[in-house]
């Protein structure tokens, strides 16, 4: 039998691992443009009056039809995401996978209001390392505009209503 140290340090090994190889397929698949739209949704002191903290390294680029901007505003990753509207499924798909993960023990709250849908996942406490995650979209001229915020922390977490506010601002200027 494994100590639990032995067994935090393993999965912290694969999830390094795993977070690599991620970042180098997202690496050769972006295709980097000079002004991705969706850098230009919303402004630097938007980001900073709203989620508190410096706006620094947001980049934009696209991998296929989603155009993607994120960086950081404190210790906040952002990423804004246009993508074309595939289908209406009604929210199956993404109702299933919440089922999945509040069974695997995520707190996870949704609310709609109209054609914004806005969500907090939190972890149980055992795969905390992943950090806590805001993101509302909205839909807008056959468009999903989203605006995500991942936090380390359940006390660092973005609130619905404030990353709400930024999702409804980016969709007015898409």
């Amino acid at each position: 039998m494994h100590s639990t140290g032995f067994l935090s340090r393993r999965h912290s090994h694969w999830t390094r691992i795993w977070h690599a190889a991620f970042a180098l397929f997202v690496l050769t698949s972006v295709q980097a443009q000079e002004s991705s739209v969706a850098c230009n949704l919303l402004q630097a002191s938007e980001l900073e009056s709203t989620l508190g903290g410096k706006a620094t390294k947001f980049s934009g680029g696209s991998i296929g039809d989603t155009q993607m901007c994120n960086g950081q505003v404190g210790p906040l990753k952002v990423l804004i995401r246009i993508a074309k509207r595939k289908g209406d499924s009604g929210g199956v798909a993404e109702r299933k996978g919440i089922e999945i993960l509040r069974a695997k023990g995520w707190k996870i709250e949704v609310k709609t209001e109209g054609d914004l849908t806005c969500s907090t996942a939190i972890p149980p406490a055992s795969p905390a390392q992943t950090g806590v995650n805001t993101t509302c979209s909205i839909l807008r001229a056959g468009k999903v505009v989203a605006v995500e915020v991942s936090a380390p922390s359940q006390k660092e977490m973005a609130s619905m209503d404030a990353v709400r506010k930024l999702a409804q601002k980016a969709g007015a200027r898409l």
